[in-house]
């Protein structure tokens, strides 16, 4: 599993932890019951806090992505792919809608939006 992290990124260092596992998760790269790294493990490779990892995993839990058991460590939820990827749509709908609402108030026209979250998507590509 890679995880990269950027300091020049303005989301957090553990919601970029959380991005990138949950992006290995929806595409296949973890499977289901498969270990992640020791928090520990992970903080000494990334260079980062173990609190900060700690705090990527609890979210990924909350979120459900993944299960932790005691002293043995945490897993990929066994919860559908399909399921994830829809409370992630989900996601996306409602600050979408924040979005569009705040163009509607600001009297940009949707052709504006629209060429907008074209040039965000294709940034990061």
């Amino acid at each position: 599993m890679r995880i990269i992290i950027s300091n020049q990124a303005k989301e957090p260092i553990y919601e970029q932890i959380v991005t990138q596992i949950r992006q290995h998760i929806l595409n296949g790269e973890l499977a289901e019951g498969e270990a992640l790294p020791s928090i520990r493990l992970l903080a000494k490779e990334l260079q980062v806090s173990v609190i900060t990892t700690k705090r990527a995993y609890e979210e990924l839990e909350k979120e459900g992505y993944t299960d932790s058991v005691v002293g043995k460590g945490s897993f990929v939820s066994s919860q559908n792919k399909d399921l994830l990827k829809e409370k992630q749509r989900k996601i996306i709908e409602v600050k979408l809608t924040e979005a569009i609402e705040i163009g509607k108030t600001t009297g940009i026209p949707l052709d504006e939006l629209v060429e907008m979250l074209q040039l965000l998507y294709e940034e990061d590509e």
